[in-house]
């Protein structure tokens, strides 16, 4: 009762075959093997980066901190830019 059988997997594959046609589950299948591949050599790459370095990030060693804006030009917060953004229209 726990196990599926074949039976079980065929029928759970007509299903996804009817609900989303044949052209679109390789086209998805596809997409998710690059996914998977890319979050794989990123967790690779961030833990041979977590290893050599001590746990730093080379990103936040290399650039130098952003200027300070004016108080004037200091962007609002995203609710604030967007109704400036209708007012404008």
């Amino acid at each position: 009762m726990g196990s599926m059988s074949a039976t079980h997997w065929i029928i759970i594959a007509l299903v996804f075959l009817v609900l989303f046609g044949a052209k679109r589950l390789p086209d998805a299948a596809r997409g998710l093997g690059r996914s998977l591949r890319i979050f794989k050599s990123e967790m690779s790459e961030m833990q041979s980066e977590g290893g050599s370095e001590g746990g730093k990030d080379k990103t936040t060693q290399a650039q130098a901190p952003a200027p300070e804006l004016p108080a004037a030009q200091q962007p609002g917060t995203p609710v604030q830019q967007a109704k400036s953004d209708l007012n404008k229209a």
